[in-house]
């Protein structure tokens, strides 16, 4: 469904309920005041004639000697009304043309509604001076002239309804022209242009969508460049070892003895050092897609300092000194990747401190998080290489690595909510500390 449609649909629903339910709530009222109306012209023209009838007792008296009928006549616009004038003992008197006796026959005073002959009557009856003067209307024109008013009166609400809804048409249909105009300038657009869309033409209440646009617009292109550095980045930093690997393999086909297995040797080294760059290219774009490393394993603290220490000194375990109380606090987060930012920690370190020097392994537990303090004796870092050092393929001149170990553990600590923070050591070296969430139980 459109949004014109669903404004329309909205607005309209509203806008007719609200019509129609004060058009009949005035009509009816309407329809009460004009049947109390007609009640009255029951009941004043009913009283008029029994003043008229009481100003001149002659004109009915039995002592004039003739006893008879006399008859009143009406208007013809008012044969619709008719009236009766009798004794209190029930004999006619007066009448106007037309009337139904058995309207009176039964009356009693005041209001009351009777069926003739298959007519519906509504009559009034009053007692005064010695006179019943009784008044009744055919239900049937009365509840017409009703119908006409109220048809009178509801047809200027039908009208401005159905002008409110064509007002309403243009409104909306004028109202979205800065959101259609919006869309063409975005339909119009290169694939490739992701420079931000003007604001100065654009009404005020579309500014914050053309404010997220432009946000979204400056990520996007944010991202393309980080993606077309990664890709030329990862490019060159493949085509190096596949290029020690082609010229070692040729010189082990032209070579014998020694020198060929030095060679096999170099291609041999090159190999895994291609290997490992794939291996962290891959983790880090898994960390940072919407891959799922929901491996069913709890990774506990001290479990993932003793693998993290496994798999980086292998052979040289006596190199990393733990210092840990044991306690078995669970990560909110997969084992491998805690693993994995760990592991690549305490290899960075292994890689820059002396092999006299050991690394040193602590962990700190809060209340919320775990922390991993990596402490090294290597050179360091200035602050501009600490600002630099977690770039990808970032390293300090042609040293070994494939200059991804950081990026890795910094993209997996933003994903999980962690943190990594690294600076100068007193006395020399680099500390490293990677903080990771705790695992919060719900009861």
């Amino acid at each position: 469904m459109s949004l014109r449609l669903r404004l329309l649909l909205m607005i309209g629903v509203s806008l007719s309920l609200l019509w129609g339910g004060v058009a009949l709530w005035l009509l009816r009222d309407l329809d009460h005041e004009m049947r109390r109306t007609l009640d009255q012209r029951l009941v004043m023209s009913a009283r008029m004639v029994a003043g008229l009838m009481s100003q001149n007792p002659a004109a009915w008296d039995g002592s004039t000697g003739k006893a008879g009928l006399s008859t009143l006549t009406l208007p013809a616009a008012e044969k619709g009304l008719t009236c009766q004038v009798s004794s209190l003992h029930g004999e006619v008197l007066a009448s106007t043309p037309g009337t139904t006796s058995e309207v009176i026959a039964a009356a009693a005073p005041g209001f009351a509604d009777a069926e003739i002959n298959g007519e519906r009557w509504r009559s009034y009856t009053v007692e005064a001076h010695g006179l019943r003067v009784t008044t009744a209307d055919r239900m049937a024109e009365r509840n017409m002239l009703q119908r006409d008013v109220l048809v009178a009166a509801a047809l200027p609400f039908v009208v401005a309804l159905i002008g409110s809804l064509m007002v309403l048409w243009l409104g909306v249909k004028s109202g979205l022209l800065p959101l259609e105009r919006l869309r063409q300038a975005l339909a119009s657009r290169a694939p490739d242009a992701l420079t931000p869309i003007p604001e100065a033409p654009m009404s005020r209440d579309l500014l914050p969508l053309v404010h997220s646009l432009n946000q979204l617009l400056e990520r996007t292109s944010t991202t393309l460049r980080r993606e077309r550095r990664f890709t030329s980045d990862a490019a060159h930093e493949l085509r190096t070892p596949l290029t020690a690997i082609k010229i070692h393999l040729q010189v082990a086909r032209i070579t014998h003895g020694p020198e060929a297995q030095a060679s096999l040797d170099y291609a041999d080294e090159a190999v895994a050092r291609l290997q490992h760059t794939l291996t962290q290219l891959l983790t880090l774009s898994q960390v940072e897609g919407p891959f799922s490393w929901n491996d069913g394993r709890i990774a506990q603290a001290d479990d993932v300092a003793h693998l993290a220490m496994r798999d980086a000194a292998p052979d040289a375990s006596g190199r990393i000194a733990l210092k840990t109380d044991g306690d078995q606090t669970e990560l909110a987060l997969p084992q491998a990747l805690a693993v994995t930012a760990l592991r690549n920690l305490l290899d960075n370190a292994l890689r820059h401190s002396p092999a006299a020097h050991s690394v040193s392994l602590e962990l700190q537990t809060s209340q919320d998080s775990v922390c991993f303090r990596v402490c090294d004796r290597g050179p360091g870092l200035s602050s501009e290489e600490l600002a630099l050092v977690t770039q990808r393929f970032w390293r300090r001149g042609s040293g070994r690595g494939s200059g991804l170990g950081l990026s890795v553990v910094a993209a997996i600590t933003e994903r999980f909510g962690g943190s990594l923070e690294l600076a100068p050591r007193r006395g020399g070296g680099l500390a490293a500390s990677l903080t990771l969430p705790r695992m919060t139980r719900t009861h």
